[in-house]
């Protein structure tokens, strides 16, 4: 199969082409760049010396080069932008994944222009279009044309709440979502913010209300509950490269925290180990959410690199509170990974083919 990644040279496409490099049922690979047309991969990226393994030359072409050549296209770009590939793929029997937020709502084009300020261009195109994660979609990614891959915050915050939201037992009215990430979150071009300068020995909170994810995160939260839910959402940056920790906060309601605290008594458990229990069996046949063990918080070095993201819940408050934090690599499961991972299911490889890494101990 022939993949082509638009915006190569971005965090989230370089990370694809390294990703593809190492995927069995890739056999070549087709890079392209508005910025740096007509010069190689390895003259942007040191690290990719020796390493096409055949499949790419590292030549970077025009977005309309990469998407004439390739089965699938990945489309790692600036919002706004994807669309006209999109158009392109659909009338010429070529698939799309997208990395920017443009097929993250389906065909409610109001909400994309109230958070992103863009005008559908080809909105026809957007019926194409499925949500692209893959523990909430996975039959419809399967027969999809176009992939609106989730955004990293969002991804780490449903998995996070899919449980507890499908299973009804929390308060949907005022849900917090505290994550914090790296900083290659903010994208590789370098603003006051994400210079070594601002964000290093330093934590800080940005966009409290107004951050671009949060209508996201409660799309798909109000979509598993099947009413609305209300998230209060905070991002931190954290002077590290990558990772997501996500920390949730919700109230049980009153009949869900009686019928644990009899299910925890009758089993001789602990509350805590009632909603694990649950936890694990919904994510039992997830091949990238690990729910750990009692005793064991979650770590961003433990998923760093992999398509991996870790879970652990807790109850606090007398056991009237749900706690659960989430981790992943913000450029993996978070981007990258999880694009291959729908590429995976679009074309009927094993969901894991390329991105089963195995994560550093240390």
């Amino acid at each position: 199969m022939k993949a082509g990644v638009i915006g190569a040279t971005g965090y989230a496409g370089i990370e694809l082409v390294r990703i593809l490099l190492g995927h069995p049922e890739v056999e070549k690979i087709f890079t392209g760049s508005v910025n740096f047309e007509g010069k190689n991969l390895t003259d942007v990226y040191p690290a990719l010396i020796r390493q096409y393994k055949n499949k790419t030359d590292g030549l970077l072409l025009t977005p309309e080069e990469v998407a004439e050549r390739s089965d699938v296209v990945f489309t790692a770009l600036p919002h706004g932008i994807a669309e006209k590939h999109a158009d392109y793929c659909v009338k010429n029997g070529k698939k799309l994944i997208d990395l920017s937020a443009d097929f993250r709502f389906g065909t409610d084009e109001a909400t994309f222009k109230k958070w992103y300020k863009e005008d559908w261009k080809f909105p026809e195109v957007h019926k194409e279009s499925v949500y692209g994660l893959p523990e909430m979609n996975r039959e419809e990614i399967k027969n999809a044309r176009i992939i609106g891959n989730p955004g990293c915050y969002v991804t780490s915050a449903t998995l996070a709440l899919l449980p507890a939201l499908k299973a009804g037992i929390i308060d949907t009215s005022a849900v917090i979502v505290d994550s914090k990430s790296g900083v290659t979150g903010s994208g590789r071009t370098p603003t006051d913010t994400n210079n070594f300068s601002s964000c290093g020995e330093s934590l800080s909170a940005y966009k409290i209300g107004s951050h671009r994810h949060k209508p996201e995160i409660e799309r798909n939260c109000s979509f598993a509950a099947n009413k609305e839910v209300n998230i209060i959402f905070t991002p931190h940056l954290v002077p590290m490269s990558r990772g997501i920790v996500s920390t949730v906060y919700a109230n049980f309601t009153v009949p869900a925290s009686e019928r644990i605290a009899l299910q925890a008594k009758t089993a001789d458990i602990g509350a805590a180990d009632v909603v694990r229990n649950m936890y694990r069996d919904f994510f039992a046949k997830e091949p990238f959410v690990r729910i750990l063990p009692p005793g064991t918080d979650p770590q961003s070095k433990n998923v760093r690199f992999t398509n991996f993201c870790d879970i652990q819940v807790y109850t606090v408050n007398d056991s009237k509170m749900l706690e659960i934090i989430s981790t992943l690599d913000n450029m993996v499961k978070g981007a990258s990974g999880q694009a291959v991972q729908n590429m995976n299911l679009m074309f009927g490889f094993e969901e894991t083919s390329g991105i089963d890494f195995i994560p550093s101990s240390f």
